[in-house]
């Protein structure tokens, strides 16, 4: 059976009342959380309605998005509820002390790198560990994320996350990959956070995001719209 072809018109007829949906969200996120980055959040958000559009995870009504863009002497995670549009934490977070000093500039899927990993993470369940309470984090992208049950990465509360030794020594403490937060929020976070909901951790690193398969749904769309068949017809030079 020959694929459905979508003319350029109906595709951006079934596109606009998405993308104009995602824009007012966006615009009452930031309005919650001015501080936000909004390429991050904007990438957050079209990596959670790919994720469903995939069927790789359910439409979560949580959202946490991490910027490892800034550094770890500034919030720099912000949790959401996308069902009332409200900013319900704004916290710091740790990053893995092989990724950087203050600011995070390397990021792996490799056992004992003790980097964070970017990408799109579905959460599970919790447990008490060696660090405490805590939540497990399964990766959704291949290659990217995806080994951080093997690797133990996982949300927790940590004596090293303290702002106000920070100001003394240039940043917070790290971890060993994991999404660390401050002990008198971390339940607080985790129990927002659980169970089936999305954390999406962002850098600005170019072969990420060329390769996420959570940030090419728009584009894959876009290509259903025409067969090779139909690029062989058109008039050369055009």
């Amino acid at each position: 059976m020959a694929r459905p072809i979508l003319s350029p018109a109906l595709l951006l007829t079934l596109l606009l009342p998405c993308a104009a949906h995602a824009s007012i969200l966006l615009d009452r996120l930031l309005e919650q959380a001015p501080d936000a980055p909004p390429q991050a959040l904007t990438l957050a958000l079209e990596a959670r309605d790919c994720a469903a559009e995939l069927g790789a995870a359910p439409p979560s009504t949580r959202l946490a998005v991490v910027d490892y863009s800034r550094p770890s002497t500034e919030r720099r995670l912000w949790l959401f509820d996308l069902q009332s549009q409200r900013l319900l934490h704004a916290e710091y977070v740790a990053h893995g002390r092989g990724s950087g000093e203050n600011f995070a500039h390397e990021f792996s899927n490799v056992e004992g790198s003790h980097q964070s990993s970017l990408g799109l993470f579905l959460t599970e369940g919790t447990y008490i560990g060696g660090n405490g309470y805590s939540l497990l984090l399964d990766g959704l992208e291949p290659g990217t994320n995806d080994r951080a049950r093997e690797r133990r990465i996982v949300m927790h509360g940590a004596d090293y996350v303290n702002p106000l030794q920070a100001l003394r020594q240039g940043r917070l403490g790290r971890s060993f990959g994991c999404p660390a937060l401050r002990p008198q929020v971390a339940r607080a976070v985790i129990d927002e956070l659980k169970g089936g909901q999305l954390l999406f951790a962002y850098y600005p690193d170019p072969a990420w995001l060329a390769r996420s398969p959570y940030l090419s749904c728009s584009r894959r769309v876009a290509q259903h719209a025409t067969t090779p068949d139909d690029a062989a017809k058109r008039p050369s030079g055009t």
